[in-house]
């Protein structure tokens, strides 16, 4: 996989998805519920209900394209009345493959007024 990341859109669906669903199951979400078109080439992202297992759909000019990722330990996020459907960029998306959960941001230095 590899994408401009400038690009890319990422859409996340908001509520536990059955980690069984596949292809046609994922793609029908992604256009009744979320009202996107799958064919468009972003990323949809659906998440199981214990947060432990996400399945990435896209299309790339060929074919759909499903990622599957489980984490051993933890969960992507901590509580789901705090996820809704939503466009994510690249970085929040890497982020919430890794297991991170951005609570706050904060910048970690700030620049000293100039004289």
């Amino acid at each position: 996989m590899f994408f401009a990341e400038a690009r890319v859109r990422v859409f996340i669906y908001g509520q536990p998805v059955d980690a069984r669903k596949s292809y046609d199951g994922l793609y029908a979400l992604a256009r009744n519920e979320m009202k996107q078109d799958p064919l468009s080439g972003h990323l949809f992202c659906f998440i199981n209900r214990r947060a432990n297992q996400v399945k990435v759909l896209y299309w790339d000019r060929s074919g759909f394209c499903l990622w599957s990722k489980r984490l051993e330990q933890g969960r992507f996020f901590s509580d789901w009345s705090q996820i809704r459907s939503c466009e994510t960029d690249w970085t929040h998306f890497k982020l919430l493959l890794e297991g991170v959960e951005p609570k706050s941001f904060r910048k970690r230095y700030s620049r000293l007024p100039t004289t």
